[in-house]
C-alpha cells in the first residue's frame, strides 16, 4: 500500500516470509528499485524508516510479517540556469533544434549533475524556447543519449512539436542508426535481437534481458570485423529502451568497447565509456510533415581507434 502528500512520499508493506532474516536495505532495496541501496541507507540514518513503529537502521534484520514504513523526502526541485555552451547544431528551426552531443555531456540536469548539461546549453541558446512536457528538469527533451554516448538528437521548442516527435517514438517510425565496436567476432553479417529489457534483479541500478520485461528490438549488422578482435557494427534501433543496444550486445557475448557496465570490469583501451555513436536520425517534421533525416560523422576518438583495432 502507498500512500502521498504534497510534502512526501510514504511507502509501507509487509516483509513476506522469504525475505525473512535479510537486512533492511536489501529488502527496501527490491521493493524501492526507483531508489539506490546508497539513498536508501541515507534514509534509513535520517531515521525516516519505522518497523513495528519503532525506527531502525539499515542493517536491522527483518522478520516474517513485519510492518514497514519509509518516508521519503518530497524532491527538490533543481533550479535550471542556461549557460553560453558551444553546441555542435546539425539543424535549427522554429519547431525543433538538432545537436550532435559529445562524449561526457549529460543531456539534463539531475541529482550530481545540475550544471554542464546539454539542458543548460539549450536554455541559454533558445532562450527558454522549449517545450514545457517533460518539466522544468527536461525542457524540448523527448528521447536521449547516455552520458558517454556521442550523436544526434532532436530537441522540441514547443509542446505541439513534441507531441508529434513522442508520437513517432512510441510508434517506433522515427530512424535511429547507431554505430559501435563490440568486444569479439560477430560471426553472422547480420542479425535482431528481440529480447525484453527491464531492471536487473542483481543490480537495480543496470538493465537487463529480463521475462516479463519491456519488448525491445535491435537490428544490428557488421560493418568490419577488425584485426584485433573487434567488430565494427551498426545497430538500427526499432525500440528505445534505457541502454538497449549495450544491454542486447552483451546479451550475445558482445558488449561494447569501453562499456565497464555490461562488459569487462578491465578494459583494454583506456576509454571513458562505450564506444557508441547516434550516427543517423530521421523523422517526419512536426511542422511540414515531410521525412527529414540528418546523419553526423563519428567523433575524432571514435575513428582513431578504428585504425588501432585494424592494424
Amino acid at each position: 500500500m502507498e500512500e502521498r502528500n504534497e510534502m512526501e512520499r510514504e511507502i509501507e508493506f509487509l516483509v513476506p516470509e522469504e525475505e525473512a532474516g535479510k537486512r533492511l536495505d536489501l529488502v527496501l532495496a527490491g521493493k524501492c528499485p526507483d531508489y539506490t541501496r546508497s539513498y536508501l541507507q541515507k534514509l534509513c540514518k535520517e531515521q525516516r524508516v519505522r518497523a513495528n513503529e519503532k525506527i531502525v537502521k539499515s542493517n536491522y534484520k527483518c522478520r516474517a510479517g513485519d510492518h514497514i514504513v519509509l518516508m521519503v523526502p518530497a524532491p527538490k526541485e533543481l533550479e535550471v540556469k542556461p549557460e553560453e555552451m558551444d553546441l555542435d547544431v546539425v539543424y535549427e528551426d522554429q519547431d525543433v533544434i538538432l545537436v550532435n552531443k559529445p562524449k561526457g555531456m549529460v543531456v539534463h540536469p539531475a541529482a550530481g549533475h545540475d550544471t554542464g548539461t546539454l539542458v543548460n546549453g539549450l536554455l541559454a541558446r533558445c532562450r527558454g524556447e522549449l517545450s514545457g512536457i517533460n518539466g522544468v528538469l527536461r525542457p524540448g527533451i523527448v528521447h536521449r543519449i547516455d552520458k558517454d554516448t556521442t550523436g544526434i538528437l532532436v530537441v522540441c521548442k514547443n509542446d505541439a512539436a513534441h507531441q508529434k516527435i513522442a508520437e513517432q517514438l512510441q510508434e517506433h517510425s522515427i530512424t535511429r542508426v547507431y554505430h559501435a565496436i563490440v568486444y569479439g567476432i560477430l560471426k553472422k553479417d547480420e542479425g535482431t535481437i528481440d529480447a525484453p529489457i527491464g531492471r536487473s534483479p542483481k543490480d537495480r541500478k543496470k538493465m537487463a534481458v529480463v521475462p516479463g520485461g519491456r519488448r525491445a528490438v535491435t537490428h544490428y549488422k557488421v560493418i568490419k570485423r577488425l584485426k584485433k578482435g573487434f567488430t565494427y557494427i551498426e545497430c538500427r534501433l526499432e525500440t528505445g529502451r534505457t541502454h538497449q543496444i549495450r544491454v542486447h550486445m552483451a546479451s550475445i557475448g558482445h558488449p561494447l568497447l569501453g562499456d565497464d557496465v555490461y562488459g569487462p570490469k578491465k578494459q583494454k583501451y583506456s576509454l571513458e565509456g562505450q564506444c557508441l555513436h547516434a550516427k543517423v536520425l530521421g523523422f517526419v517534421h512536426p511542422g511540414t510533415s515531410e521525412y527529414m533525416e540528418f546523419e553526423t560523422s563519428l567523433p575524432q576518438y571514435f575513428k582513431e581507434l578504428l585504425v588501432k583495432l585494424d592494424h
